[in-house]
Parts: C-alpha cells; sequence; structure tokens
C-alpha cells in the first residue's frame, strides 16, 4: 500500500513538469515596441496582438490609449474601415482629451472619406464624412489637420451638391419639373460657393422656361453670363440671350 502511495505521489509530481510554464505578462512598453515595429513592417496581424495585449493587460498604462488607437489605425491600412471606425469611436469615447485626439478624430473622417462612392450612387458615407471633419475642426480647432479637415469640407459639400444637380437633372428629364425645381433651389441656398452653381442655374433656367416662366428665366441666365461667363455654362446663358433678343 505504501509504494502504490508512494507511487501515485511521484506521479502527480511528475505531471506538475510536464506542464508548460506560464507565458509571462510583457511589460507595456516591450509590447508597444514590438507593436510599433511590426506596424512599420506591415505586419497588421501580429501588430494588433501586441497593442490588444496592451490595452487587455495593462488599461491604466500611458501606451494604453496610443495602443488602441494603433489597432484602429492598423485597420484602417488594411482598408477594413468598418473595424477602423469602431477603434477610433472607442478611442474619443474614452480619451476625447487626449493628446492624440485629433489625430484620431481626422482618420475617424477619413475612413469615411475613402469609401465615398460616385455622384450617381448614394452619398451617406459623403455626408459622414463631412459631418466628422466638422467635428473636427469644432472640437480640435487648433489641431494640425485642421486646415486639412477644412478643404475636405469643401470637398464634401462640392461632392453633395453635384448629387443634388444629378437628381435634379434626373428628375427634369423624367417629367419632374416641381422635383428639379426643389434640389436646384437646395443648392443655390446651401451649397452657393460650389462649382456646380453654374449648372444648377443653367438647370434652373430650363426647368422656369418649361413652366412659362420667362422672365423668371432670362433673369437666371443673365446672372449666369454675368457672375460665370468664363464658364462653359455661362457662355452658353449668352448665346440664350442673344438668341432671344
Amino acid at each position: 500500500m505504501r509504494v502504490l502511495l508512494a507511487g501515485l505521489l511521484l506521479a502527480a509530481g511528475g505531471c506538475g513538469w510536464l506542464r508548460p510554464a506560464p507565458t509571462p505578462i510583457l511589460p507595456a512598453e516591450e509590447l508597444y515596441a514590438k507593436g510599433e515595429n511590426d506596424l512599420a513592417k506591415q505586419r497588421h496581424d501580429e501588430a494588433r496582438e501586441s497593442f490588444k495585449k496592451i490595452v487587455e493587460r495593462h488599461p491604466t498604462s500611458s501606451y494604453a490609449p496610443r495602443a488602441r488607437f494603433l489597432i484602429g489605425e492598423s485597420h484602417y491600412r488594411d482598408g477594413d474601415f468598418d473595424k477602423a471606425i469602431r477603434e477610433f469611436e472607442a478611442f474619443l469615447s474614452f480619451y476625447p482629451r487626449h493628446q492624440v485626439a485629433d489625430l484620431v478624430q481626422y482618420r475617424l473622417a477619413m475612413s469615411y472619406y475613402d469609401q465615398m462612392k460616385p455622384v450617381e450612387q448614394d452619398q451617406g458615407l459623403t455626408q459622414k464624412a463631412h459631418d466628422q471633419f466638422r467635428k473636427l475642426v469644432k472640437e480640435y480647432p487648433e489641431s494640425r489637420y485642421a486646415t486639412e479637415a477644412l478643404a475636405k469640407i469643401d470637398i464634401c459639400r462640392g461632392r453633395l451638391a453635384q448629387k443634388e444637380v444629378w437628381v435634379a437633372s434626373y428628375y427634369f428629364t423624367q417629367g419632374n419639373p416641381s422635383g428639379a425645381r426643389q434640389r436646384l433651389e437646395l443648392v443655390l441656398r446651401d451649397y452657393p460657393r460650389s462649382l456646380v452653381v453654374p449648372e444648377a442655374l443653367f438647370l434652373l433656367a430650363d426647368v422656369n422656361l418649361h413652366e412659362g416662366k420667362r422672365a423668371e428665366a432670362v433673369t437666371l441666365l443673365r446672372r449666369l453670363s454675368d457672375e460665370y461667363g468664363y464658364t462653359d455654362f455661362g457662355r452658353r446663358a449668352a448665346q440664350r440671350l442673344r438668341a432671344q433678343r
């Protein structure tokens, strides 16, 4: 009996030697350095693993905020915009005043901007990009990214205005001049500096002529000729005015 008991104890003790040693928890600094190195070498999966360990095992570390951002950044570089957006939004909810928060806000906006569709398609992503760039300018006016955000806002607004004119043209050709008028007047009211304003004025003049409102059409053509004479639509407006004399 004693021999059997001794054998069992030895066997139990021997099993302990067979267990793998626990994986050491690396310091946040080492994990961050490894993650940065992998990110620089475009090993994004490996980089994310290091950054995730920082967030999970060292949540109070000074490296945790940047690690969370770089998880999103790695997804952004992979073109996985949905995951990038989730990470950037999580960062901003936790660290809205962090020193890189403006960069994160910029990347969030760019995650929508880089997905913008052609004018013929839905412009929901354009609107979201526009709104996020505006948020950057509002929340972080001193940011180094604010000037770039303002330029991107103009591009987004131009795309949204283009969409309205495209829809207006479609409505007009489909026999819905009132629907076209509504879109065109919106462009002239809400996007007065857009590059599509000459086209909007010309098309609105056509709508007025179609509806028998000649005086209103002439007024628009004169404005188009006077203010945008250097454009193709301005020259076409001038030709129409000469033809009607």
